[in-house]
């Protein structure tokens, strides 16, 4: 199917109004961390709902609508490329892998990361190497080190904490906090899944680790425990 027929069928769900409540809930001012994003006002059931309509779509399609301008049209593609990564064979996963690899720079919000990365980065990496991870966790770019603590969600949804410790550790110090947000978030899945796990991370950092980092791992803490870590 033509792009153009793809984009067409978007339009037909803007929506004015909520694109202008979105580009202020994504940050898209000047200096913000998505200055200058483009929203139709496209919401994320009618997203994937049209992902699935288009899923057949060739790769490079696909890519050439991860490169868009407009947000929506970025998620689209992303979904499109989670969808056909689960089908795929092993080749055609790879070569998903490496698309998603090699296009970061345009999942560049935290919705994009957050729909997508475990489910191609975690999930191809799962008997592999995570030496790309570290690569991530380490980069100048914000979204890859988002990429990087986020991707290993899958490997903690099979109850394979280290990657996602060590990947903390890493970003203890990062200064943005959207990172600090998904560490606290990852680490909260953690001890969802492995209490003792998590809090011997907390033991450990919990003095240095940035506050919100903290809030979110402790979130669903009781209240007597959440204390005792906000106070000590």
């Amino acid at each position: 199917m033509p792009l153009k027929n793809i984009r067409r069928s978007l339009r037909r769900h803007r929506d004015k109004e909520k694109a202008k409540v979105l580009q202020g809930f994504f940050k898209t001012g000047s200096g913000q961390y998505a200055e200058g994003d483009i929203f139709l006002g496209v919401t994320v059931p009618v997203l994937r709902t049209l992902a699935k309509q288009f899923q057949e779509i060739e790769l490079k399609s696909a890519v050439e609508l991860l490169r868009s301008p407009i947000h929506e049209e970025r998620l689209l593609a992303l979904l499109v490329l989670v969808l056909q990564y689960r089908k795929s064979d092993i080749d055609n996963k790879n070569r998903i892998y490496r698309i998603y690899l090699k296009n970061t720079k345009y999942i560049n919000n935290w919705d994009l990361v957050d729909v997508t990365a475990k489910h191609i980065i975690g999930d191809f990496l799962k008997d592999k190497d995570k030496d790309v991870l570290y690569g991530l966790a380490t980069s100048s770019f914000l979204w890859d080190r988002r990429i990087a603590i986020i991707s290993t969600f899958h490997f903690i949804e099979n109850d394979q904490f280290e990657e996602t410790i060590k990947i903390a550790e890493l970003l203890l110090s990062d200064r943005h906090d959207l990172i600090h947000k998904a560490v606290g978030w990852m680490l909260r899945e953690v001890g969802k899944r492995n209490l003792e796990v998590e809090e011997k991370f907390l033991k450990e950092y919990h003095k240095v680790m940035p506050r919100t980092m903290l809030r979110y791992a402790i979130e669903k803490f009781p209240e007597h425990k959440r204390q005792a870590y906000l106070n000590k």
